[in-house]
């Protein structure tokens, strides 16, 4: 544990990558904290996922560039595709991004960002991660917050400045601390797979795995790039319609994805059909949580789950992080203003990316007239002018 000249700790509430970020640059900072696991080991989890450099940047400034650049891929661009014809609509390269924003655009294994997290936590010794900690409730006692935590079937008390609910799109911390709603489901459903880059080399696919290909088709889109140093392939299929399943992730049915892209080129189908198997995903999204109240903040998908089609949920929880962080070692205002300005500050940017991948989630989707009156401003517009409307986010930097 840190030294007893240290300041009270922050009590996190997640070991995921926001709750990790966050106390890796609260540590930084010279600020310690309790983080709490509910899960009794952090096993590598998920598929791929990609680091803008809005993210990538934070994430270096933190010393994780190294281990990172390890098992991410820099994809040469993005291409955007019509899935009826598989002809590039805009290809958008990324080497302009990286020079650009200054900081790399990097894809990557989620496990692989969380593995690069936790090694860099438990090389802290200002940071407590503790395993198996289930959060029951947590009370704002004025000049600390007590959090009420099962270590198994032992429970205790934790206490801090400040907690931080950094517990994902179904948070404790959210929906029982702060009284915040339950996440809803979106109408939408993401199907992910990996594949060895071996497995798809027959396939009459152009740039298949040197770069990020975004499919554009009716009621579905499809997303695919390189992770692991280029040694697999990620594949995110996401469709329209209800969720019926009992959790909202489970082992998917291939014939119920097969139906969904029946109509899809055949190239495209001999891909779907590669995977001997599938996770489905409901996408559930949050808006208007209270982001923070008192000595009570939240963080990532706790405070916005969004979804995820300008790929930015995990570059917000990684902004949202550093945010917080900085806040949290200003010593010059008491814990709660601090956590006010965290909050005035996050609210409106992540609201506006979560209108982005709204409107994309329209947008991708369409069909007949409106699909072409979509691809046809996309050619227009070129890559420079796409690229350009990324500047807001891709170009964000902390103070």
């Amino acid at each position: 544990m840190s030294a007893s000249s240290d300041p009270p700790p922050v009590v996190i509430a997640g070991a995921g990558i926001a709750g990790l970020t966050a106390a890796l640059a609260l540590a930084r900072a010279g600020r310690p904290s309790i983080v709490l696991e509910r899960a009794v080991h952090l096993e590598e989890i998920g598929a791929g996922i990609q680091l803008s450099p809005n993210a990538s940047r934070i994430l270096v400034e933190l010393g994780l560039r190294d281990a990172l650049a390890a098992t991410a891929v820099e994809p040469a661009a993005i291409r955007i595709r019509d899935a009826r014809t598989g002809a590039d609509l805009v290809r958008l390269p990324l080497a302009e991004v990286a020079a650009r924003h200054g900081a790399p655009y990097w894809v990557i294994h989620r496990g692989d960002l969380q593995a690069a997290l936790l090694d860099a936590v438990r090389a802290e010794p200002r940071i407590d991660l503790r395993l198996g900690a289930y959060i029951e409730g947590a009370v704002d006692a004025g000049d600390r917050v007590e959090v009420d935590v099962f270590f198994g079937e032992r429970r205790g008390m934790v206490r801090g400045a400040a907690l931080v609910g950094a517990d994902g799109v179904w948070s404790k911390t959210r929906v029982a601390v702060l009284g915040g709603e339950p996440a809803r489901y979106s109408g939408r459903t993401a199907w992910r797979a990996v594949l060895p880059v071996e497995a798809v080399e027959g396939l009459r696919i152009e740039d298949l795995t040197g770069a990020t290909s975004l499919w554009l088709g009716r009621r579905a889109h499809l997303v695919t790039y390189p992770i692991r140093g280029g040694r697999l392939l990620n594949i995110i299929a996401a469709v329209d319609g209800d969720w019926v399943e009992q959790r909202w992730d489970t082992v998917g049915d291939p014939s119920d994805l097969k139906a969904a892209f029946a109509d899809w080129p055949g190239v495209i189908r001999d891909l779907l059909a590669k995977p001997q198997s599938w996770r489905k995903w409901a996408l559930f999204a949050v808006a208007g949580a209270p982001f923070a109240r008192g000595r009570v903040a939240l963080i990532g998908d706790a405070a916005h789950a969004m979804l995820p089609f300008v790929a930015q949920g995990g570059a917000m929880a990684v902004e949202d992080a550093a945010v917080i962080a900085r806040h949290l070692a200003d010593p010059s205002r008491p814990v709660p203003d601090r956590l006010a300005a965290y909050a005035s500050e996050r609210r409106g940017r992540t609201a506006k990316v979560a209108g982005a991948a709204a409107t994309n989630a329209r947008v991708y989707h369409l069909d007949g007239l409106a699909a072409g009156a979509r691809n046809a401003a996309m050619r227009l517009m070129g890559p420079s002018r796409m690229l350009a409307r990324m500047d807001w986010i891709w170009g964000w930097r902390d103070r």
